[in-house]
């Protein structure tokens, strides 16, 4: 089952909505403004991500929301603080939507691309 992490407000969120309905494949919405991920989610979304990106640094880096106006508090925080802090601000920090399909595979944006690969 994927997993679409986001708010519903979010232009983001509401395109890949769109893009696995268009195709008929069934997604679980979760509302960060309702639920955020716990910290095995969380964990598992980085793990996924670092195995295409490189490492745990780098999926986090490609998680933050470098955009937001909160984006000056994580800046310049060594790699483990990240983790922390992008954790504990999910809905202020982490890009949006953040898709999951099983615990091998996540993205973090929009990757129509890598969606087309997930089953």
């Amino acid at each position: 089952m994927i997993q679409i992490f986001g708010t519903l407000k979010n232009f983001d969120v509401k395109t890949a909505q769109r893009w696995f309905a268009e195709r008929r494949i069934p997604v679980q919405f979760v509302d960060l403004k309702e639920k955020e991920m716990s910290r095995g989610e969380f964990d598992s979304v980085v793990d996924a991500i670092a195995r295409e990106a490189g490492s745990r640094a780098d999926a986090i880096e490609e998680m933050t929301d470098k955009k937001s106006k909160d984006y000056a508090s994580i800046a310049y925080l060594d790699d483990s603080e990240k983790a922390d802090k992008l954790f504990e601000n999910q809905l202020k920090l982490m890009k949006q939507p953040v898709c999951r399909n099983g615990k091998n595979a996540a993205t973090a944006g929009l990757a129509q691309k890598t969606w087309e690969t997930w089953k």
